[in-house]
């Protein structure tokens, strides 16, 4: 059981257009690494007869709800859970339509890789670069290429490499750091688990067997240290009278006992006295641990407020320019207050502009509209009541994004990512 819990955990979300076989995909995963019970399999094949399948539908082991069955869509994110001997999975499979688009954004912001499926049919078409896209604005640092159902192309050696070339392209152009190209049939399983015979000129791993071996997304210990303060722990008038401490998750970097810091934004400066997990002293720790620090000298820090290395600043400002996914029905409103919710800080925010929104069918700008509506993702400014302690969102995930409340509904009605002001630039490809 220790060894289960020491695993890693790699996190992976799969995309693609409708029917382009992602649940099926999943499925043949969760099938042939044998991480079903007996019970559930029984069941598929229950509902495979009842739908009038002739062969099991191993898509059904991840579509869970019955109408969405009936149906034969998928619709919101499911999460899955699998393991091989080696590493531990969660899957968040996102639907294909065009309108689930923050379903993607959801199901990939905490991702290591993604899985963009493609009918080898059809080839490359809007829906594959919306969702590279969208692995490319979360910074993904793997992309999986998996072409699917080769089988009804008679595992076409040409058309593989052709649609790899014209991937190739979109990749260059949306600066994708590392994408994998895989010929597979999910329904069949080539390739999937078991490396297929009917693919004797792809001299690659299994899909199984790259996800065993991606490298997870890189941990910011390495990057400027950042500890969003999340709870205070006061001294106690019964016990530990004496014991004060700033408790959070290391977003990024690492800190030691000695180090000079500075608490931000009063800009206090101080040492750390003592790190504390969970019951145990450390002399440093990293991210993206939890611990409680402890300072030298009695200094006034607050929820919200960020503890980072005296040489390491974030930035700090109050006008804010980000590239915001909208999950509402309501759609933005220019000249509105929100809530902006970033790290463990809460301001309030005004929506100042749109500089553009983004066709993410055909990757343009669309400078004259400034419309946002649920799924569009748009370039805005925000001024915030005060200063947010952030770094773009390139350089750090968690201090670079933010998210956009209904300060009426307390609804969650955006999702962002801290950029540079890109009033000029085009994403176009």
């Amino acid at each position: 059981m220790d060894g289960y819990l020491d695993m890693e955990l790699l996190r992976f979300t799969t995309a693609g257009s409708v029917d382009d076989g992602k649940s099926t995909l999943i499925g043949r995963l969760l099938y042939d690494s044998k991480s079903i019970f007996e019970d559930q399999l029984e069941a598929v094949k229950a509902a495979s007869e009842r739908l009038g399948n002739e062969e099991v539908n191993l898509a059904l082991l991840t579509d869970g709800l019955r109408a969405e069955r009936e149906q034969g869509i998928t619709i919101d994110v499911a999460y899955r859970y699998f393991a091989t001997p080696t590493r531990k999975f969660i899957i968040a499979d996102t639907p294909g339509h065009v309108e689930y688009t923050r379903n993607m954004v959801t199901g990939a912001s905490t991702a290591d890789a993604a899985i963009i499926l493609v009918d080898a049919r059809n080839g490359i078409i809007e829906q594959t670069k919306r969702h590279s896209y969208i692995a490319s604005l979360l910074q993904l640092p793997n992309v999986i290429l998996a072409v699917n159902k080769m089988d009804l192309v008679d595992f076409s050696e040409e058309i593989f490499n052709r649609i790899r070339e014209e991937y190739r392209q979109v990749a260059q152009k949306l600066g994708l750091k590392k994408v994998h190209y895989l010929p597979i049939s999910a329904r069949d399983g080539d390739n999937v688990v078991e490396r297929s015979a009917k693919t004797p000129w792809y001299g690659g791993e299994t899909l199984l067997r790259l996800l065993e071996a991606l490298p997870l997304r890189e941990e910011s210990a390495g990057s400027p240290a950042r500890f969003p303060v999340q709870y205070v722990i006061r001294p106690q008038r019964d016990r530990f009278h004496d014991y004060r401490a700033y408790a959070g998750r290391i977003a990024s970097g690492t800190y030691r006992v000695g180090d000079r810091i500075t608490v931000l934004p009063s800009f206090t400066e101080t040492t750390i006295k003592a790190i504390d997990e969970a019951g145990r002293s450390l002399t440093e720790a990293s991210a993206p641990q939890s611990v409680a620090i402890r300072l030298e000298d009695n200094v006034d820090v607050s929820r919200g407020d960020m503890i980072v290395k005296r040489d390491e600043q974030p930035q700090l400002n109050a006008n804010i320019s980000a590239l915001v996914c909208w999950l509402n029905h309501r759609p933005l409103s220019i000249g509105a207050k929100y809530i902006v919710r970033h790290a463990t800080d809460e301001v309030f925010g005004i929506i100042k502009n749109v500089y553009f929104k983004v066709n993410i069918n055909t990757l343009e700008n669309i400078k004259d509209d400034k419309q946002v509506k649920m799924n569009d993702i748009a370039h805005i400014s925000i001024k915030t009541s005060k200063p947010l302690k952030y770094d773009l969102y390139a350089q750090n995930r968690v201090t670079g994004s933010l998210v956009i409340i209904d300060e009426a509904t307390f609804e969650t009605v955006g999702a962002g990512m801290i950029v540079e002001a890109l009033e000029d630039s085009s994403y176009a490809i």
